[in-house]
């Protein structure tokens, strides 16, 4: 370990200060989940291309409701098939280790983390376990039906439809997630607790996100003004890595999740 990312790991230790973790798809796409954004994200409703930015939309759900619950039925299978990794069950440990000291916040929602066996999770994205009414009819959030595996062309069928609809008052159900055309909250989102648990940590650790997302640059833009230690994980540069260079207790720790996050646990926990 490189001596600087040390002494920064065993101050953080030595005053039992208050870790942060904030983790975004980089750590998932070692247990074989492709980022949102790369080529897996595409989708093709009629003879036209879609991105993420617009089949993840309120706007699209309401047009298009069986073709968005077709997009992220595949892309739910795919995470259900996935397995936690060695980043994910390092945070694990630093939790059992620390506590109360000790909080996730993760973009990802995709559950690994808590299948892994952390409990101290903020999921600021949402998760796929969960479904809720769409018209918000007061349904709250209740867990997704089991509606198997699905290929990427698979239509949606009478069973799948009437899993989908909303017990209380018939609408859709929807996924429990952010899309792009809606805003942060407490209720769904834990948008205040992130915020406060950023406020009151002594290292912020950034794990696999590029910061394109505005809560997570919040987060890390509070962290750097009070002067928390900053120690961003990242195979490549990126605006966290940036702040944890012009950060005096920050280290950009180039390189995966699974590669890093054993170490830097280790040096926390010991």
């Amino acid at each position: 370990m490189e001596s600087r990312l040390a002494r920064i790991l065993e101050d953080v230790r030595a005053a039992q200060g208050r870790v942060v973790a904030l983790t975004g798809a980089g750590i998932s796409a070692e247990s074989g989940i492709p980022t949102f954004r790369g080529k897996e994200g595409y989708w093709v409703v009629g003879s036209r291309n879609y991105l993420p930015q617009e089949m993840a939309t309120k706007e699209m759900f309401d047009r298009k409701p069986e073709e968005v619950w077709r997009w992220y039925l595949y892309r739910f299978g795919v995470c259900r098939a996935a397995q936690p990794n060695a980043g994910h069950e390092a945070l694990v440990k630093l939790e059992q280790r620390l506590g109360t000291r000790f909080t996730l916040i993760t973009q990802n929602i995709d559950g690994l983390h808590r299948r892994a066996g952390s409990k101290r999770v903020f999921t600021i994205h949402g998760d796929a376990a969960w479904v809720r009414c769409a018209a918000e009819c007061g349904l709250g959030r209740i867990d997704q039906p089991d509606l198997g595996d699905r290929a990427k062309d698979a239509p949606l069928g009478a069973r799948d439809r009437a899993a989908l609809t909303c017990p209380r008052c018939g609408g859709w159900l929807r996924p429990h997630v952010l899309w792009f055309d809606e805003s942060y909250d407490e209720e769904n989102y834990s948008m205040d607790s992130a915020l406060r648990a950023a406020a009151a940590a002594d290292l912020l650790l950034v794990v696999g996100t590029s910061g394109a997302t505005n809560l997570p640059m919040q987060i890390g833009q509070i962290a750097f003004r009070r002067g928390a230690a900053l120690v961003d994980v990242n195979p490549e540069e990126n605006p966290f890595a940036e702040l944890a260079e012009r950060s005096e207790r920050g280290f950009f720790a180039r390189g995966s999740g699974c590669d890093r996050l054993p170490e830097i646990v280790a040096a926390l926990s010991h």
